[in-house]
């Protein structure tokens, strides 16, 4: 959250490989919440300011005030609607069941941060373009993709990746909790399309950020 929003020289520093490796870290933290912990945790409040960076921009996932723990082989706890504007999933305002889909949501909306260095929620803003996920929809519908996009990451060679992920993000947004990924199955392609990225084919120079912040 800071690195996007509050340092006036953060998201330059957060080029697209070091966007995708901390969509990556903070992934498998959350999958390592839902598949190898017993009993197994829904975390209830993923969002980008409960994603620490480290000095070398490795995520790590903080705060579990929130979190619940769910008993192996069930899908929901029963709980009180809890969470944080922009993130919370649809499905928590029609019951008091917070579920591993729902935080796949959260999950989509940090991916969509991410890729656009916009927050969830700006109050500011006109009304088409206050929420991030309709700002998001309805450029896709109009097939604005690379409008999309942090202009700090735009022509940097990335567009075919940051597509991906947006696609990815999308899925896990669905209004539907049944049609979410799981995270594993995010962490997954995440995992995919880091290892695969390639030098940018673009002539611009492109620097890493340093290891120190």
């Amino acid at each position: 959250d800071y690195w996007l929003h509050e340092n006036p020289d953060g998201p330059s520093q957060l080029d697209w490989p070091t966007r995708l490796r901390i969509a990556f870290g903070a992934g498998s933290g959350l999958a390592y919440m839902h598949q190898i912990c017993e009993p197994h945790i829904v975390h209830r409040d993923i969002k980008t300011s409960n994603i620490l960076l480290d000095e070398n921009f490795e995520a790590h996932v903080a705060d579990f005030g929130l979190s619940r723990l769910i008993l192996p082989y069930r899908t929901h706890v029963t709980t009180d609607l809890v969470g944080t504007l922009g993130y919370i999933p649809p499905e928590y305002g029609q019951s008091w069941v917070a579920t591993l889909r729902g935080d796949v949501y959260s999950f989509g909306v940090v991916m969509l941060e991410l890729l656009t260095g916009k927050r969830p929620v700006e109050i500011c803003k006109t009304k088409t373009s206050r929420e991030l996920i309709v700002w998001v929809q309805q450029m896709k519908k109009e097939g604005r993709h690379e409008e999309i996009f942090d202009p700090v990451l735009r022509g940097k060679g990335y567009e075919e990746e940051m597509l991906r992920v947006l696609e990815a993000a999308c899925k896990c947004i669905n209004q539907n909790p049944l049609e979410r990924p799981t995270i594993n199955e995010v962490v997954d392609q995440l995992h995919n399309w880091k290892s695969s990225l390639q030098t940018p084919s673009s002539d611009s120079e492109h620097d890493l950020p340093s290891e120190k912040t």
